[in-house]
């Protein structure tokens, strides 16, 4: 499914990747150099994670914890999170085969055809991937890439491969972490999926204090006008666009047929019959969840979320074996997620439980930093600028926040900051780095065949102008939220 670039891309790559310094302005210019920067010097993200168990342990030394007691600690809390590693890894999948189904294809093929100028495709695509990204982060990557896909093949409409591609990355560089597919909020609107360490610091916070606040609503619509209205007046225009063709892309797909059945037993894998019955269980087993519970609540079980969503993909794929090779297809982006997530979880239990003689932990001085700047108003400004920074150095989204969890909680609590706000100051600064770190652009970009630097120059414009925007908002609205402690059940 990936585009090929044809013979001659190496001569085209390299007048496209020169365009920037004389038609796109010091900012792109700026941002191409910090996406070959980072293309070049950092590495894959399980070394950040490794760095932070060493930096963690050593730190939690430092403070007269024991190394015995720091290994200890780090084993017994390494699967702490299991069943969140795994829930978060089947968002992905299940976000991946809903979007790759043949009935979504054609979908994306109508979608393709409605935008009249070139300007008006940029920034249908970003509307696209920014409100799809609040129901599915996995979904919306695949989806709008598929569509940029689908636009780049018509030959009415001249569309700039490289604005339309950054633009269908802005779900996950704006808005995902606000809606129903966010690590931290799912993680702390889940009992059985908060360890016990954090559940004594943040107890359980419900959707209804996270991304269904009518503040979270408002960042996020916010985020998406800011978002769409850049893409809009950014797009290229003229003889400034770069088509796929000019970039030496060959966007359409191979058609990828049923292989022919071979033996009788194969009679199940190509029969729908098996699906619809397990669609109308998981239709019927949904009826009585929402029926006996307030619907906020079932949706926001990722136990829930997860079934819901891979009945749909089973559904529109309608075979069995149409469904399995999605998901095949969609395994591999769960790697980072399923062998990551362990050693955030041993992070946290060092700076939860590490204790020294005192009987303090590196996650109470870290609370204790935050604390010290003396005022609840600029406590959600000083953390969002934080988890900015932290967020493009540790790409790791959910998992980061079981790092910082403990202490910013902590001092939330201390500070009588709302902690539902807290997790939404987190999530929508966290998003933010997502859009000039390369490794979050790897799905998008292994499907769309271009490089990190052929769209981070347009990503880059999107986060100097959503920067000042959310920390302004996170740090205002803080302001209508009251506090109350943790609810532990």
């Amino acid at each position: 499914m990936t585009p090929q670039r044809s013979g001659n891309a190496g001569s085209t790559e390299t007048k496209t990747q020169a365009e920037p310094s004389t038609s796109e302005g010091l900012l792109a210019r700026t941002a191409t150099r910090s996406a070959d920067v980072a293309e070049r010097w950092f590495p894959n993200a399980l070394v950040f994670a490794l760095l932070a168990v060493l930096v963690v342990a050593v730190a939690a030394m430092g403070i007269g914890s024991s190394p015995a007691k720091v290994a200890s600690v780090f084993g017994n809390g390494f699967w702490d999170l299991i069943p969140f590693t795994m829930q978060m890894a089947m968002v992905a999948i299940s976000g991946y085969v809903v979007a790759t189904a043949r009935p979504v294809q054609r979908a994306i093929v109508r979608l393709a055809r409605v935008p009249r100028t070139e300007r008006g495709a940029v920034a249908m695509v970003a509307t696209i991937s920014l409100t799809s990204a609040l129901l599915n982060w996995g979904f919306s990557l695949i989806f709008s890439a598929l569509l940029v896909r689908r636009l780049a093949e018509r030959d009415d409409l001249r569309v700039d491969y490289r604005a339309a591609s950054a633009a269908a990355y802005l779900g996950l560089g704006g808005s995902w972490a606000l809606g129903l597919s966010s690590s931290a909020a799912q993680l702390q609107a889940n009992a059985e999926s908060l360890s016990p360490s954090l559940m004594e610091i943040t107890g359980v916070i419900p959707f209804r204090e996270t991304i269904f606040t009518w503040q979270s609503l408002t960042l996020s619509a916010v985020i998406i006008a800011v978002c769409v209205t850049v893409a809009y007046l950014t797009a290229p225009r003229g003889d400034s666009i770069r088509t796929a063709a000019d970039l030496g892309i060959d966007p359409s797909d191979p058609v990828e047929e049923d292989e022919p059945r071979t033996r009788p037993g194969e009679w199940l894998e190509y029969s729908p019959l098996l699906t619809c019955v397990v669609v109308l269980l998981v239709a019927g087993w949904a009826v009585q969840e929402f029926a006996k519970q307030d619907p906020i609540v079932a949706i926001s079980a990722l136990n829930t979320y997860n079934l819901l969503f891979l009945g749909l993909g089973m559904l529109l794929h309608w075979r069995p074996r149409r469904f399995l090779a999605a998901v095949t297809k969609a395994v591999p982006a769960t790697g980072g997620v399923l062998i990551q997530f362990p050693f955030y979880a041993g992070i946290a239990a060092i700076m939860t439980h590490a204790t020294n003689g005192g009987g303090n932990s590196l996650s109470h001085y870290l609370a204790s930093a935050f604390t010290g700047v003396g005022s609840s108003t600029l406590f959600p400004l000083m953390t969002g600028a934080y988890s900015v920074v932290l967020g493009f150095l540790v790409p790791s989204g959910g998992g980061k926040w079981i790092i910082e969890a403990p202490y910013i909680m902590q001092a939330a609590n201390d500070m009588h900051v709302n902690l539902g706000w807290t997790v939404q100051v987190y999530n929508a600064a966290e998003a933010l780095p997502n859009l000039i770190n390369p490794f979050w652009m790897l799905p998008l970009l292994g499907v769309l065949g271009l490089k990190a630097r052929d769209i981070v120059g347009y990503t880059f414009l999107y986060l100097v102008a959503l920067l000042p925007i959310v920390l302004g908002l996170l740090t205002l609205l803080s302001l209508t939220l009251p506090y109350h402690p943790p609810v532990i059940p």
